[in-house]
C-alpha cells in the first residue's frame, strides 16, 4: 500500500529491529512492541519506500559522546549494572521500579542515543531535512541519574551536538503527558536553547516539575517555558494552548533548528496520563510543527517519539502520522489501516487493531485571539506562562 503521493523533503530516518533491545521487561509499561510495530505499521504504507526517505540502521552511542551531556560517573554506573543487573545503583535511579536493571542495558540506551545522534548529524550535513527517530525522545534522563524509564537523554544529545557543530540557536518542543525535565535540566542555563514543554501538570502526574515559573537559569531566564494543563484536557483545550504559547516565542527566538519529542501518553486510552486527547489532535500538533518548521528554522527539524503505553492501538498509528508528516506527506485520518498489519497485531499479539487511522474527533479547538476565560483552568496555565516568560522576548502576554 503507497502513501508516497508527492515527493517530500529529504527525510532521514534511524531505524532497526537491533533497537526493540531496550526493553524492561514483559510488565513494564515501556515494551519494546511499540516500535516494532510502529514500524510494520510505516512499512505497510509505504512510508520506507518513499523516494525522498532514507533509512539508516542505528549506532551505538561513544562513552565519549554520551559525557557530553551525561557525568563520566554516570555512564560507568550504566555500563556496571548492565554488566550486573543483580547488583543495582538505586542512587543513579539504576534498577529501580521505574527503570529496572537488565543486561545490555547501557548498549540498548547507547543505540537510541546514537540514533538521535545520527538524525542530527543527517542535518548538520545537509543530507537531510528532516530526520526522526520514534525510539527516542528518553526527556527524563538526567545528567547523572535515570529517570521515568530513561537512562540516556538522547534528545539532549542531539542538542548537543547541534551546538558543538555550530548551531546558535536550538528549539525544542516537547508534547510528552509528562514534563520533559531531563531536557530542560540539561539546558538550564545554556541561552543558544529554548526549550518549551506542554504536558499535565505536575501536581498530578510524574515527574511533579514543569510549572510556569520554572524559566532557566540566571544566565538564560526565559530559555525555559511550562505549559502545565490541568487533568482532563482535551483535544480543543490542548491545541489551544499550543497555539497561544509555542508560535509566538518561537518566531521571537529564531532557531536554526528545531528538535521535537512527539510522545503520545496523553491520549484518552493511554493508562499513565489524564489527558483526553486522540490521534487525531496528535496528528495535527505534528503538522503545526512541521509548519512552524518551515517558517521558523528553514525547514531544519529533528523529531523523536517518547512515552505512549497503548502499545497497540495508540502508539503505531500516533508514530505512523510523525513519519508520514516529517517525509511531506500526512495520511489521511480516515485511511484504512492495512489488513496485514491488522492481522499480524491478531496473531500476534491477540489484540484487535483500530480499523482507520484516526479516532474519528472534532478537532474545531478556540483560538487565544477571542480572548483569555479566567474560569477556564486552561486558561489560567496559559496566561501564567505568558506572564512569566514573554516579556523576555517584548511580547506583551495579554495581546501577543
Amino acid at each position: 500500500m503507497s502513501a508516497n503521493p508527492r515527493s517530500g523533503p529529504p527525510t532521514h530516518v534511524v531505524w532497526d529491529e537491533s533497537m526493540l533491545a531496550y526493553n524492561f521487561g514483559a510488565n513494564h509499561p515501556m515494551n519494546p512492541v511499540r516500535l516494532d510495530l510502529t514500524a510494520r505499521l510505516a512499512d505497510g504504507f509505504g512510508l520506507f519506500a518513499r523516494e525522498n526517505v532514507t533509512v539508516e540502521p542505528s549506532k551505538v552511542a561513544t562513552d565519549r559522546e554520551l559525557e557530553t551531556v551525561h557525568d563520566a560517573a554516570y555512564v560507568a554506573a550504566v555500563r556496571r549494572v548492565s554488566e550486573h543487573p543483580d547488583v543495582p545503583d538505586e542512587d543513579r535511579g539504576l534498577g529501580t521500579e521505574d527503570d529496572p536493571a537488565f543486561a545490555g542495558m547501557h548498549e540498548a540506551s547507547a543505540r537510541l542515543a546514537g540514533a538521535s545522534l545520527q538524525a542530527a548529524e543527517a542535518i548538520l550535513s545537509g543530507a537531510a531535512l528532516h530526520a526522526v527517530n520514534f525510539a527516542g525522545g528518553m526527556h527524563h534522563a538526567a545528567r547523572d541519574r535515570a529517570s521515568g524509564f530513561c537512562i540516556y537523554n538522547d534528545c539532549a544529545l542531539a542538542i548537543r551536538h547541534l551546538l558543538d557543530k555550530g548551531v546558535e540557536r536550538v528549539l525544542y518542543l516537547d508534547m510528552d503527558a509528562h514534563h520533559g525535565d531531563g531536557t530542560q535540566n540539561i539546558f538550564w542555563d545554556e541561552p543558544r536553547v529554548l526549550t518549551i514543554s506542554l504536558h499535565e501538570t505536575g501536581m498530578y502526574l510524574f515527574p511533579g516539575t514543569g510549572y510556569a515559573n520554572e524559566v532557566g537559569g540566571p544566565a538564560a531566564l526565559g530559555s525555559a517555558v511550562n505549559v502545565a494543563v490541568p487533568p482532563r484536557t482535551g483535544d480543543a483545550a490542548w491545541m489551544r494552548a499550543f497555539h497561544a504559547v509555542v508560535p509566538q516565542l518561537a518566531r521571537a527566538f529564531k532557531p536554526e533548528v528545531v528538535v521535537s519529542q512527539h510522545g503520545c501518553d496523553g491520549h484518552a486510552r493511554d493508562m499513565l496520563s489524564s489527558l483526553r486527547l486522540s490521534v487525531d489532535a496528535q496528528r495535527q500538533m505534528m503538522l503545526d510543527v512541521a509548519g512552524l518548521v518551515r517558517e521558523v528554522s528553514g525547514d531544519r527539524w529533528l523529531a523523536t517519539g517518547g512515552g505512549g503505553y497503548d502499545v497497540y492501538n495508540v502508539v503505531p498509528r500516533s508514530w505512523t502520522h510523525l513519519l508520514a508528516v516529517a517525509s511531506g506527506a500526512p495520511i489521511p485520518l480516515e485511511a484504512e489501516v492495512p489488513p496485514a498489519w491488522r492481522h499480524y497485531l491478531r496473531e500476534r499479539y491477540g489484540q484487535e487493531g483500530p480499523l482507520r487511522m484516526g479516532d474519528g474527533a472534532e478537532l474545531w479547538w478556540r483560538s487565544w485571539e477571542v480572548g483569555y476565560d479566567p474560569n477556564d483552568g486552561v486558561d489560567r496555565t496559559v496566561m501564567a506562562t505568558r506572564k512569566e516568560v514573554f516579556p523576555y522576548y517584548g511580547l506583551d502576554p495579554w495581546f501577543d
